[in-house]
């Protein structure tokens, strides 16, 4: 049953706590991965983005120039001498501008390329990263929030690649180069601007800190939001059913006001920061016209690396320059709050790519082998059915053990959180072909059981064989493969019925998937759909009944033929009359398997091989379903209605 969310879960942020900072580290990190990704896109897009940055910003210099020449004209008169200059100067700026117009066509585009490109392959790398991880990780997030990282947090990167980034090194140019320039011209009138950019960048830092530090936190309420959608889609029915309408939509009510009020705040800092900003270039144009204007009246004497006495030609294009800076610095200023929420976004996404895989140390794996007529095994890569254990040894050897299906647990213990213990002393013998059925209440550990087996976990004391063979030296995959598996909750993909049928094993044919759908008695049902085996099925097959999904669950795990099948309460959801036909089925299916089966209908594991009986993580009562009865324990009790499984 989907869990009901009725306040912060996974992490979902609250109230504003310890003033949350961006991490520019991840950003840095992101960075370094578009480079990786085009080490030779990238440098050249930079090169035109700065070409183009340093060509806006050279004008200064052509009219400080000009307006030289006609000073000069001014007082001889002598226009035919001072035209061909003008000429030349109006020429070489506009080739010069031609150069940056080619120059900005080029990186825009490549900034397209590079943008979609890099989203691209973030967004594989991280799903390719996400599929290591151990089902821990999946059991304590919240999946809702997970798809966040896939659209919000990398949608963020998106917009700083294709705007924040180039705008952010074009603006940063240009304020260099015209400091540079207003320095050559005049370090009196540059001391005047100084004084200007130090109260913007004051400015700058505490708005943009109050900013930055609500949109980190948008962008955890954007996660927790998303992640209350998602499980409140999937337990909709469970909603209705229980009338839980109200208290639903105050969990999300909840966390929709927090996520409001963070973006309240954010956006409210962010709007603040543009027109002061722009205020205060004004007002530093203003105060700069009125120095230059007293150091002109003055006769102050010019210092500037140029040697020219200060004059209208320096002073004009001086203020040209400042209104460039400032309008530059304002432009630096307002991409502020899209880089500090691609940080937001790039921590979230390299944290789950950051998390610890999980690990295989295992060496053994599973190979088809054909029997020579001497009874030895050799290892052919055809399809065979016929499987083995290919063990490498430290002597350079190799040995072959065939794939049986001996499964013994031996003295285990475990705990999915340090010092609450799940299982205690777990021993249990399963040899080829055996049917061991695990009975008890809730929380008992039969299917914590089945998870040790799969290596889904890890055990903290004992061993489990397979084959004879230590499990933590089989690879994960190979061990997963060797094992079937149908569950309580069904899991179907968008596709066809044929191709969830084929999940379990990708090149099987259509008649086998086929004959596996028979084998489970889904094939009666599956051709009466609208369109047989071709039926596409959506929403994890919403438009079956939970029976007929489970019966396609089972045709998967048959179709897998593997030689250990693990039935984790597999006709929970199956009604009585379809029960008996999935049976026929099941028993055809386990035929010459080992097969693990819990259960909570007793009728259902009394033809087991061996039934065991647990309690608080220990195995109680061990035997045959008669010999058990005739015990007149724990079974006998449950069997009979004594006692209640729950």
């Amino acid at each position: 049953m989907p869990k009901m969310p009725m306040g912060n879960r996974g992490g979902a942020p609250g109230a504003v706590k310890g003033k949350p900072k961006a991490d520019f580290s991840a950003l840095g990190r992101a960075l370094k991965s578009l480079f990786r990704y085009y080490p030779r896109l990238a440098p050249l897009t930079a090169v035109c983005i700065l070409f183009s940055s340093v060509v806006s910003s050279i004008p200064s210099l052509f009219v400080q120039n000009v307006i030289a020449i006609i000073e000069r004209w001014y007082k001889t008169g002598d226009w035919a001498s001072a035209r061909p200059e003008v000429l030349r100067y109006v020429t070489l700026l506009a080739f010069l501008y031609v150069l940056a117009l080619i120059s900005t066509t080029v990186y825009t585009q490549l900034m397209a390329v590079m943008t979609q490109g890099f989203l691209n392959k973030l967004r594989q790398e991280t799903f390719d990263r996400m599929q290591d991880l151990p089902l821990r990780y999946f059991d304590t997030h919240q999946h809702g929030d997970i798809m966040s990282h896939y659209t919000n947090d990398i949608d963020t990167l998106r917009m700083f690649i294709s705007q924040s980034l180039p705008t952010f090194i074009q603006s940063g140019a240009v304020v260099l180069v015209v400091f540079a320039i207003m320095l050559y011209f005049s370090v009196w009138m540059t001391l005047v601007l100084i004084a200007g950019v130090v109260a913007m960048f004051y400015v700058t830092k505490v708005i943009g800190g109050g900013s930055a530090r609500y949109f980190v936190e948008q962008q955890k309420s954007l996660a927790a939001t998303e992640g209350i959608v998602q499980e409140m889609m999937n337990g909709q029915k469970v909603v209705k059913v229980f009338c839980h309408e109200q208290q639903s939509i105050e969990a999300f009510k909840k966390l929709n006001n927090e996520l409001r009020e963070n973006s309240r705040k954010a956006n409210a800092y962010a709007s603040l920061l543009g027109p002061i900003m722009n205020n205060i270039g004004n007002i530093l144009y203003v105060l700069m016209a009125f120095a230059g204007g007293v150091f002109l009246l003055a006769g102050v004497t010019n210092v500037s690396l140029s040697g020219k006495a200060f004059s209208i030609s320096v002073l004009i294009p001086f203020l040209g320059m400042a209104k460039q800076f400032t309008g530059n610095v304002n432009t630096l200023a307002q991409q502020i709050n899209n880089i500090v929420m691609a940080s937001a976004g790039a921590g979230r996404v390299f944290a789950l790519m950051d998390e610890k895989p999980e690990t295989d140390e295992g060496y053994v794996t599973l190979v088809n082998v054909i029997e020579k007529p001497d009874g030895s095994l050799e290892e052919t890569t055809e399809r065979t059915g016929h499987w083995a254990w290919r063990h490498p040894h430290g002597d350079g050897t190799l040995t072959y053990t065939p794939l049986k299906g001996d499964v013994r647990l031996f003295n285990v213990d475990f705990a999915y959180e340090e010092g609450k213990q799940v299982l205690n002393d777990v021993t249990v013998y399963a040899e080829p072909g055996q049917k061991v059925a695990f009975v008890g209440a809730t929380g008992a550990g039969k299917t914590t059981i089945t998870n040790l087996i799969n290596r889904f976990y890890d055990i903290a004391d004992g061993k489990i064989r397979y084959d004879g063979i230590n499990i933590n030296k089989i690879k994960k995959a190979d061990l997963r493969r060797s094992l079937g598996i149908v569950l309580q909750e069904t899991n179907l993909f968008t596709g066809t019925v044929l191709d969830n049928i084929r999940y379990g094993r990708l090149d099987a044919t259509d008649e086998e998937c086929i004959q596996a759908a028979k084998l489970s008695g889904a094939d009666d049902f599956i051709t009466r759909l609208p369109e047989g085996y071709g039926t596409m099925l959506m929403n994890n097959g919403a438009n079956l009944s939970q029976g007929q999904r489970q019966l396609i669950a089972i045709a998967r795990a048959a179709v897998a033929d593997p030689p250990v099948m693990i039935l984790d309460e597999a006709t929970s959801s199956i009604d009585t009359r379809t029960e008996a036909i999935v049976q026929r089925g099941m028993d055809k299916l386990m035929e010459g398997r080992t097969v693990f089966v819990i259960a909570h209908r007793l009728s259902t594991v009394k033809n087991s091989d061996v039934i065991m009986v647990l309690d608080h993580g220990s195995i109680i009562e061990r035997g045959s379903h008669e010999k058990l009865l005739a015990e007149k324990g724990t079974y006998y009790q449950l069997y009979t209605g004594a006692f209640e499984l729950e």
